[in-house]
């Protein structure tokens, strides 16, 4: 009988890298259908990794500063502790880069980090798409990335009709995301609440899914503000929401990434920050508005466009 190889895979994070991450993690699987995967995350991602059908365990890392020793100490032996014969870093970060040189050097590693056994780091890496990077760092390891480029979150969504239903939502419906990163405010398109307007006057029914840190903003647009039995829905309900919609409108942000990757048809608002192409965000479905300007953007603007894609 062959070894039963221990495999960790890291990913921390943010929340639209976790979900991008699906189809590698499937590729993963395929390359070792026998073996135990284990996913090194942060907190706040530990229940969706749980719940992937490709993953046998799920491993925390807080992400304490580098400086705390003690932090550091029981990290590495949390990790050498698990004895794993390979690493693939989907993070390449810094610090997934520290992880290597002073926790598991000893270990197969595939990463961008110079040095490792599959080293994937050509000089204009980050400016390749998200999950083109994926692939190619799956390519470099020796493995097919069948899978990578399409990741398909059904998984994730819970059924939500009854909650739709207690909140008179019986029809087609179409989800805005108003909200981002409080991080990346220049991300957020300011006119959400007369996009909403608009579309009730046209008998649409709009909804919006807030996070805990987007009440106010939701509250402020007219439609259906679905906060499911615990003030704000969990991912797993959002999910639900956004399979089931007509259509999304939303800011580069990770809920959109999930409506995409869910194959609900939508719409993504990019200002300058960054281009549609590199975050991977388009699919068949979901498509891109790109603009120099997201306060210059208009609502007639944004109408024309669903309006094309028949939304509207």
């Amino acid at each position: 009988m062959s070894h039963r190889q221990k495999i960790l895979v890291i990913k921390l994070g943010a929340f639209g890298d976790v979900l991008q991450a699906d189809g590698a993690l499937r590729d993963l699987r395929a390359a070792h259908p026998h073996d135990h995967l284990t996913v090194l995350t942060t907190p706040p991602f530990r229940k969706i990794f749980e719940r992937a059908p490709y993953v046998d365990a799920v491993l925390t890392e807080p992400r304490a500063p580098r400086w705390r020793l003690d932090k550091m100490l029981a990290l590495r032996h949390q990790l050498r502790a698990q004895s794993f014969d390979r690493v693939y870093d989907l993070q390449n970060s810094s610090r997934t880069g520290f992880y290597w040189r002073w926790f598991l050097r000893e270990v197969w590693w595939s990463g961008a980090v110079p040095g490792c056994a599959a080293c994937y780091n050509p000089p204009n890496r980050k400016q390749i798409p998200a999950l083109e990077r994926l692939a190619v760092q799956l390519q470099a390891a020796g493995i097919a990335p069948t899978q990578t480029r399409q990741p398909d979150l059904g998984w994730m969504a819970d059924d939500v009709r009854a909650d739709l239903a207690a909140a008179g939502i019986t029809r087609d419906y179409i989800v805005l995301i108003p909200g981002c990163s409080a991080r990346h405010p220049h991300k957020r398109w300011p006119y959400y609440r007369e996009l909403a307007e608009r579309l009730i006057e046209q008998g649409v029914a709009v909804v919006t899914v807030p996070g805990p840190d987007e009440l106010a903003t939701a509250h402020e647009i007219p439609g259906v503000v679905l906060t499911g039995k615990n003030a704000f829905m969990n991912w797993f309900e959002l999910a639900g929401v956004l399979k089931g919609a007509r259509f999304v409108v939303g800011n580069d942000t990770g809920p959109s990434h999930l409506a995409a990757h869910l194959g609900v048809p939508g719409l993504a608002l990019f200002g300058p920050h960054t281009s549609a192409a590199r975050t991977s965000i388009e699919r068949e479905r979901f498509k891109a508005l790109e603009v120099p300007d997201l306060a210059a953007l208009t609502v007639d603007r944004v109408l024309e466009e669903l309006q094309v894609q028949g939304a509207a």
